[in-house]
């Protein structure tokens, strides 16, 4: 058990699915090994025998970082969610301290098939976001309808105005996609800390699948800080095959062999742009927050080589499994996270499952820099 936990983190973590495409399937392993080594020192604990639950409860400690990946268990992050807000020992409105949010939107509903659970979910999707405190909004899966597009909606999806200028925030919204109409597909950036830098990184071909980044003045006096928003390769998992395939030995043998064809290919096209980002956070001449929607674990690669680097905010400070995925896969899924460099302080970290407007729940963090880029 023990050499079959340690294979599946060695090679499940650090081996890129596109080297050995074993690899990201072993990594879907690793909590289901430490649930049983887990499972075992309870088991022999209850039978008090002592000697017998040494060894896997050594190994569970020595695999603890790899539990707080996906299980932390900080009590001030417990504290904040039942508070309903975050919270911290510090003052959030401290010179040096920034409050990030980022949301998967679902390109707020604009199709009728996803509104159809609730009408009014744009609209209250938008208001909430233009209403955040945040002082930074990283969103992904954007949408809008800039000034001079014809919509039924009218000025419903004018997302840059609401969110933006309407709320003392400037925009940079990177486009993917421009459809006959005008609207516009990407991802966005909203800050009420003046942009004074911004860019694109395009994986291969500027796709729904980029990320871009921001440089922003502040969160105190001579503080420039640089601020990542991507969203990685899609798993390309359909739910309906996912259920098919769990409900029937013949919907496994029909579907079963093409899930696993695309989810590797996914974990390949993630493990190349998280280096693609890795390269990318190395560069930055200024502290770095890391926000999106990885479409990958904690035990991931592409989770991995950015945790190499960053340090996530949910393990840093959070509480449980913290999922994130609002939909009918199996829950416990954290697929969107926020990273921040070594200069900062995790103050809070909290998931907003109240928000039930998208199949992804908004992540918000407040960081407090400590210090300037480290040389």
């Amino acid at each position: 058990m023990l050499a079959g936990l340690l294979l599946s983190i060695v090679l499940g973590e650090r081996v890129p699915a596109g080297s050995w495409s074993v690899a990201p399937l072993l990594a879907l392993t690793v909590p289901v090994w430490l649930a049983l080594l887990a499972a075992l020192v309870l088991y022999w604990l209850l039978r008090r025998r002592w000697q017998a639950a040494l060894l896997p409860l050594v190994a569970l400690a020595l695999a603890w970082p790899q539990v707080q990946r996906g299980l932390p268990l900080h009590w001030l992050g417990l504290k904040s969610q039942l508070a309903g807000s975050l919270s911290s020992k510090e003052d959030p409105l401290a010179p040096r301290a920034i409050r990030l949010l980022s949301a998967n939107v679902r390109i707020f509903n604009v199709y009728a098939h996803l509104r159809k659970p609730d009408p009014e979910a744009p609209a209250k999707f938008i208001g909430w976001l233009a209403n955040s405190p945040a002082d930074v909004l990283c969103i992904q899966e954007f949408y809008q309808e800039p000034a001079g597009t014809h919509s039924p909606d009218g000025s419903l999806f004018r997302v840059a105005d609401k969110v933006g200028a309407g709320s003392g925030r400037q925009a940079f919204v990177s486009k993917s996609l421009t459809n006959g109409m005008g609207a516009q597909f990407g991802i966005a950036i909203f800050s009420r800390l003046p942009i004074v830098g911004r860019g694109e990184i395009s994986f291969g071909r500027l796709s729904q699948n980029h990320a871009m980044w921001v440089d922003v003045a502040g969160p105190g006096r001579g503080d420039t800080v640089r601020v990542f928003n991507t969203h990685l390769q899609s798993m390309s998992l359909d739910e309906g095959d996912l259920v098919a395939a769990g409900s029937s030995r013949v919907g496994l043998e029909s579907k079963g062999r093409g899930l696993l064809r695309r989810f590797v290919r996914g974990a390949a096209a993630r493990a190349w742009q998280a280096d693609t980002l890795v390269a990318h956070i190395r560069r930055s001449p200024y502290p770095v927050l890391l926000a999106g929607d990885l479409n990958d674990l904690p035990y991931s690669y592409s989770y991995s080589q950015l945790n190499s680097e960053l340090q996530n905010a949910w393990a840093t400070v959070g509480f449980g499994p913290g999922n994130t995925y609002h939909g009918r896969l199996p829950p416990l899924l954290r697929i969107d996270q926020q990273f921040a460099g070594p200069q900062w302080q995790v103050l809070a970290c909290r998931i907003h499952a109240e928000i039930p407007y998208s199949d992804h729940f908004p992540v918000e963090g407040l960081y407090q820099l400590t210090r300037g880029k480290q040389q």
